[in-house]
């Protein structure tokens, strides 16, 4: 195949909490930030982020916006769950040459390199990827809706739900529970907050679950606990066995190790990088077949 004749290549990666706009030129990453891309919760917002990182990186490129917008892009955003949804984003976006994916194609990519081995990805959404011989397979990321278990808005979620067991007697109250109901004003404020928040704002309250299991909170270590167990339950099913690396991504995918089968916490190994780095090794991917298809 031959080298890509692109100086610059494009590499977004969006998700529930930020979306992340990198050019590479070979030598160098340029990188804004914007909010959250989400295409299945909020098409219309996803796409205005992702155009307002690519206006803003050129002007971090000092160059005219149609350069980048010209540039071999990848672009992977939570919510692309098929075909359908990825040709109406080809064509709400205005970049020239885009290849399109969700945002876990990047992240295998990014975390274990050319490493056979698993991922378990908690972010404000979550998904499973194992990698053996260079074939990615998939499990979850299905949104906040039917899916997304051990994510950041799942936790959230479930301290409120379970906050409101305590309420009912069915579970011992507990520091984590009587903090969230000073926050929101008792019972009747949690069931009001979680009618109308977006994943993003169940996800802000994962820290306050993280920090109280450090401290030995009950209720917050069940909700660890149950994440783990649900990350356990879908890395055994991508087939991982003992001696396979087993990497925790994401804002919170780190702090379930400890919460882990023995057995898997025996494997849990660094990342090669981030989903920003397998983006733009997808990114570069994509203008060399641009390349070989042309010659």
């Amino acid at each position: 195949m031959s080298e890509s004749p692109y100086s610059l290549v494009v590499a977004i990666d969006g998700g529930g909490t930020r979306c992340r706009v990198a050019a590479f030129d070979g030598l160098n990453t340029t990188l804004v930030e914007t909010a959250s891309a989400n295409v299945s919760t909020d098409f219309d917002g996803a796409v205005g982020e992702v155009v307002r990182g690519l206006r803003n990186l050129a002007e971090c490129l000092d160059c005219p916006v149609d350069e980048v917008f010209a540039a071999p892009a990848f672009v992977g955003l939570a919510g692309v769950t098929g075909p359908v949804i990825a040709e109406r984003l080809r064509g709400a976006l205005p970049l020239r040459h885009v290849r399109i994916a969700d945002d876990r194609p990047a992240a295998v990519r990014g975390v274990l390199g050319q490493r056979d081995g698993v991922i378990g990805h908690c972010g404000t959404g979550s998904f499973y990827a194992a990698q053996a011989g260079g074939e990615i397979s998939l499990a979850g990321g299905w949104g906040p809706v039917l899916g997304d278990e051990a994510s950041a808005q799942w936790v959230g979620r479930a301290a409120l739900r379970l906050t409101l067991e305590t309420v009912d007697g069915r579970l011992d109250p507990a520091p984590l529970s009587e903090h969230l109901l000073s926050r929101f004003d008792g019972a009747p404020g949690i069931v009001e907050f979680a009618g109308k928040a977006r994943p993003s704002e169940f996800g802000a309250l994962a820290p306050l679950v993280t920090e109280a299991a450090g401290r030995g909170d009950a209720l917050a270590e069940l909700i660890m606990r149950q994440g783990a167990d649900e990350i356990a339950r879908a890395i055994r099913h991508l087939g991982w066995t003992p001696r396979q690396p087993v990497c925790l991504t994401g804002g919170i995918g780190p702090h379930y190790g400890r919460y882990l089968p023995a057995d898997i916490q025996a494997c849990i190994a660094t990342s090669e990088g981030e989903p920003l780095d397998g983006a733009i090794s997808l990114a570069q991917d994509f203008a060399k077949d641009i390349s070989h298809e042309r010659s």
